[in-house]
């Protein structure tokens, strides 16, 4: 119940502060999506921190490590998530997996909100 509550609150602050943050770079640079680029670089450099700190430098519970990492960065960007796990996938040799990954995720991506526009246009 811990973890639950503490991805749940933490998921609240996150988001608060994407949108937060997105809104005040959007605003004032508003013809380049500098926004979500932004919080897409810093959630995967805070996401990366977090991992080291929480997994190899302390001994963080099981619920600190998921309120951190699942609720306040999840909410933040998964962006961040698919860096950290392209990263690791790089960092055990996997090169063909990690650009499988990435190539993968965008170009999939790409073509699924593509649909979703579609869709939503059709309806």
């Amino acid at each position: 119940m811990r973890a639950i509550v503490g991805v749940a609150v933490a998921g609240a602050v996150g988001a608060l502060i994407r949108w937060g943050l997105g809104t005040a770079i959007g605003q004032r640079f508003p013809q380049f999506p500098w926004a979500t680029m932004a919080i897409n670089v810093t959630g995967s450099f805070l996401l990366g921190l977090l991992f080291v700190v929480l997994t190899e430098r302390t001994t963080a519970s099981p619920a600190m490590r998921l309120t951190l990492t699942t609720g306040l960065m999840g909410a933040y960007t998964t962006f961040s998530t698919f860096s950290l796990e392209t990263f690791r996938l790089m960092e055990d040799g996997a090169y063909a997996q990690a650009g499988l990954n990435v190539a993968g995720n965008v170009a999939l991506g790409l073509v699924a909100v593509g649909f979703g526009i579609g869709l939503g246009r059709a309806m």
